[in-house]
C-alpha cells in the first residue's frame, strides 16, 4: 500500500484518497493560469515547425479531443488486468518504490467508461505533465508532505476526496487495488483544464535506416515490459512480467510507437511507509532513447530544456526530428546507465 500519511478520501474508505484544500487552491488558480498562459508562448516555438493540421498532437489521428486528463494506475499483479488503457494517447512508465512500476495513462481523444484501478501520485507527475499546460490528474491519494507541491502546481486535481462521485469500487477486488475513476465523470469535472497541444511529437511515414526487431524489453529493478512486434496487427504487443498484458475485456494492449527514454531517475525526499525511498524521474533535459515503430529500433535523441516546453525526439544520427507511428504512443522511462 502506500505511504498511510496521505490525506484521507471520501467517508467510504479513509485509505485511499486526498482530502480537499478547496479554499487554498482556488487562491492558487488566478496565478497559476497566468502562469500556464505564459508557458504555452514557449511551446508554441518549441513546436512550430509541426503543424499537423486537426490532427492529434498525442497520436497524429484525427480527433483530438477538447481536454487532457492523466490517470495514475496501478501495475501490481493484483491490478491486471487494468481498464482503459487501450483507450489511451499516451502511457507513460516509470519507477516507484521498490523497483516496481506504475503508470501514468494521458487520454483526450478516447475516453473509456472507467479507467483503474487508480493509485497515487508522485513527486514527477508534477514535472512530466507540466509539458501538457494545465491538464486534470486523477489520483487516489498523495502523502501529506508532497501536497502543497502538488497543489501550487498546474494541474486540475480530481482526488476522490474532490470528486466523490468520481469513483467507484469493484467488490471482486481487494484494497487498494480496486478503485476506478469514472472517466467522463472527471472530464465534466475538469472545467478549464487544457486542450491537446503540441508536446513535441511528430508522425509520419517510416523514415529509412533502423534496424529490423521483433522485440524489445524494459527493465526495472522490480518489473519488466516486453514489446513484440505484430506484423499482423502494426502493433506493438505489451507483455509485463512476462504475461501478456490485456484489457479488462480481454483485448490485448499494443501501442503503434514505443519509446524507451532513457533518464536521470534519483531519490527524491519522501519514502513510502515501509521506508522504501521514492524515486524521481527527471523528464526536463536530454539524453538518449530508442524508437520502436513498424518493426523497426531506431537510435534517437531526446531533448526536453524547461517544464513547460515539450519533449523532441531527433535521429540520433543527425538533428532531423523522428516521425511517430500514428496511434497510441507508450513511454517507458528507464534509467540510464
Amino acid at each position: 500500500m502506500d505511504d498511510p500519511t496521505r490525506r484521507p478520501g471520501p467517508p467510504t474508505d479513509a485509505t485511499d484518497g486526498a482530502a480537499p484544500h478547496r479554499a487554498r487552491r482556488n487562491v492558487l488558480r488566478a496565478a497559476l493560469a497566468t502562469a500556464a498562459a505564459l508557458g504555452t508562448g514557449a511551446l508554441a516555438a518549441c513546436g512550430s515547425d509541426g503543424d499537423q493540421g486537426d490532427a492529434s498532437p498525442f497520436t497524429g489521428e484525427q480527433h483530438k479531443g477538447d481536454r487532457v486528463l492523466a490517470v495514475k494506475v496501478d501495475n501490481v499483479a493484483a491490478a491486471r488486468p487494468q481498464n482503459g488503457l487501450d483507450h489511451a494517447d499516451i502511457v507513460y512508465t516509470e519507477q516507484v518504490e521498490a523497483g516496481l512500476s506504475r503508470i501514468l495513462a494521458v487520454f483526450a481523444s478516447d475516453l473509456p467508461a472507467t479507467v483503474g484501478p487508480v493509485r497515487s501520485a508522485r513527486e514527477s507527475d508534477i514535472e512530466l505533465l507540466r509539458q501538457f499546460g494545465e491538464p486534470a490528474l486523477a489520483f487516489s491519494g498523495v502523502q501529506s508532505k508532497l501536497l502543497p507541491a502538488l497543489e501550487a502546481a498546474p494541474l486540475r486535481l480530481l482526488p476522490p476526496g474532490e470528486l466523490p462521485d468520481g469513483y467507484e469500487r469493484d467488490p471482486d477486488r481487494r484494497v487498494p487495488h480496486n478503485l476506478y475513476l469514472k472517466a467522463r465523470r472527471a472530464e465534466q469535472a475538469a472545467e478549464g483544464a487544457s486542450a491537446p497541444r503540441d508536446i513535441g511529437y511528430r508522425f509520419g511515414s517510416a523514415p529509412g535506416g533502423g534496424r529490423a526487431t521483433d522485440r524489445q524489453t524494459v527493465r526495472y529493478p522490480g518489473a519488466r515490459y516486453t514489446f513484440t512486434w505484430s506484423a499482423d496487427r502494426g502493433r506493438w504487443l505489451v507483455a509485463m512480467d512476462g504475461a501478456p498484458a490485456r484489457a479488462r475485456d480481454g483485448g490485448r494492449l499494443a501501442p503503434a510507437t514505443v519509446v524507451i527514454q532513457y533518464v536521470t531517475v534519483r531519490p527524491s525526499r519522501f519514502h513510502d511507509s515501509s521506508g522504501s525511498v521514492t524515486p524521481y524521474t527527471e523528464t526536463v533535459g536530454s539524453g538518449d532513447a530508442l524508437v520502436l515503430r513498424d518493426g523497426t529500433a531506431y537510435e534517437a535523441h531526446w531533448s526536453r530544456p524547461s517544464a513547460s516546453g515539450g519533449t523532441a525526439f531527433t535521429r540520433a544520427d543527425g538533428g532531423d526530428r523522428l516521425p511517430f507511428a500514428r496511434g497510441q504512443v507508450w513511454v517507458a522511462l528507464v534509467k540510464k546507465s
